[in-house]
């Protein structure tokens, strides 16, 4: 069989990784002010420099059933079937509106990836090697739900100023935040974001050690792929990220910019480290 492998453009994939493991994507709506944008055609530089003009977060729109219905179906033109995989239902209603697309069509698999960013590309990327081995649409969407679970997505965050813009944390837990320079980690579980950790200090340093705790905790890694992202960070940032992930074993390390629907929520200098917590696969 010929299948598509689609997602949300909250993927947060390269065009050259796009290309690469042949993922089709279908935008978000990013809404700053009184003009709409597709998720794609605006920089996370452009969404940091309307936040620090306007003191406001910009409004991001899921995509609606009929854009997906004419996604779909130009999937189909090409392609036997479709398995897509959705940012998370707890976060976002795009992936109820996929699903409730997909209900009036035959041989389209939408897949809630309970994570965001490139947690969905993780999936996704699972969803192609096992279309290039051959199996069927069926087969695929029940091997990639299954490791739904074992996605390890999560973010160390510079300031709260953009949680607390989204109403996720109060004046007061900013304003202690902002004074003892804690960087809060943010942990993708069960669809949901929330915090977890907290460190202090220097980015550079908090991501090193943010990384190794996760991947003490997160401990039974597929290592053939693992993902750093980030809003912004420096090269020192990056480098310890890309260190500490070396060191483990992963053959395959991605670097890649969070777009404008992931970066609108959380802020510059967030980076994460994602991988499937699942040990080898076939």
């Amino acid at each position: 069989m010929n299948i598509a492998v689609t997602a949300e453009t909250t993927i947060d994939l390269t065009e050259d990784l796009l290309v690469k493991y042949d993922i089709g994507i279908v935008p978000f709506t990013i809404i700053l002010g009184d003009k709409d944008y597709k998720d794609g055609e605006i920089t996370t530089e452009q969404i940091f420099q309307y936040v620090e003009k306007n003191k406001v977060l910009p409004k991001t729109s899921a995509v609606n059933e009929q854009s997906y219905f004419d996604f779909f179906t130009e999937q189909l033109k090409t392609h036997d079937a479709v398995i897509h995989v959705s940012l998370s239902s707890q976060i976002s209603s795009a992936c109820e509106n996929a699903k409730k697309t997909a209900a009036q069509m035959q041989n389209v698999y939408v897949i809630d990836s309970q994570s965001l960013s490139t947690g969905i590309a993780l999936l996704a990327i699972c969803a192609r090697k096992l279309a290039d081995d051959g199996l069927s649409a069926v087969e695929i969407y029940e091997k990639v739900s299954a490791r739904v679970a074992s996605v390890q997505a999560s973010f160390v965050i510079e300031r709260l100023d953009y949680l607390y813009k989204g109403g996720r944390c109060s004046a007061l837990a900013l304003l202690g935040a902002n004074l003892l320079k804690i960087r809060p980690q943010i942990l993708v579980k069960n669809g949901k974001m929330g915090s977890y950790k907290k460190y202090r200090g220097k980015m550079d340093r908090v991501v090193e050690s943010y990384c190794l705790d996760t991947l003490n905790e997160f401990n039974t890694p597929d290592l053939s792929t693992a993902f750093i992202t980030y809003t912004t960070a420096t090269e020192e940032m990056v480098a310890a990220a890309k260190k500490a992930l070396s060191e483990r074993g992963f053959e395959n390390i991605y670097e890649t910019r969070a777009g404008a629907t992931i970066a609108s929520h959380c802020g510059e200098h967030t980076l994460g480290i994602l991988y499937i917590n699942d040990g080898a696969q076939k």
